[in-house]
């Protein structure tokens, strides 16, 4: 498997990193994640393994898309996609900004959920989008139906900016610039390292 591109160590929960996703050699692996029950904003659930991987290799494959698995000390635990907004996912429906930065993210299902896990991570996600210099804000659009995100989101500093129509759902457009994610989180913990960042 490839190596880490960013670690981070939470006080509380230990070492998380982010590396590069494989659509082939992680296929199965997020086949299990996307159609999950808990998984259902992900609009993935009838998904078969080979679709998966076909949606990935074309995630794999575009200029303006990329994808990640994130580990929780070492093991395989959530997901990160990250795009350009401008290009991908909101183009034209937002005024987009030099710097903006799109982002998803999906925590693995857990039979036994650790107090704090999805925060944990969702904080490490902003920390590997904003130890990229280039990013001034990251935006996300989740669906308004999913309360759970709305109040992460909130915690690490997003704001919501408005409701856009999008053909899968209607959405919060959310910010989160650099100085209000820190301000957010000033209060955690972590010793974060970035290792060459892919553009």
């Amino acid at each position: 498997m490839s190596a880490a591109l960013f670690t981070r160590a939470d006080a509380r929960l230990g070492r998380f990193s982010v590396r590069p996703l494989d659509p082939v050699a992680d296929a199965e692996l997020l086949h299990h994640w996307v159609t999950h029950p808990k998984a259902s904003f992900w609009l993935m659930q009838d998904a078969d393994v080979a679709q998966v991987a076909f949606e990935y290799g074309k995630i794999a494959e575009h200029p303006h898309h990329d994808a990640f698995i994130g580990l929780h000390e070492g093991r395989p635990a959530f997901l990160v996609e990250r795009y350009d907004p401008a290009r991908v996912e909101l183009a034209g429906l937002y005024p987009a900004q030099e710097g903006d930065v799109g982002m998803h993210f999906l925590c693995a299902p857990a039979d036994a959920p650790v107090h704090g896990f999805t925060r944990a991570v969702i904080t490490t996600v902003m920390e590997f989008l904003f130890a990229d210099p280039a990013t001034g804000r990251v935006v996300v659009e989740p669906d308004v139906r999913n309360t759970a995100v709305h109040k992460l989101n909130a915690a690490v500093g997003f704001e919501v900016a408005g409701t856009v129509a999008k053909p899968e759902k209607d959405a919060y457009l959310s910010f989160c610039t650099r100085t209000r994610f820190q301000a957010a989180t000033a209060s955690g913990v972590s010793d974060a390292s970035a290792q060459g960042v892919p553009q």
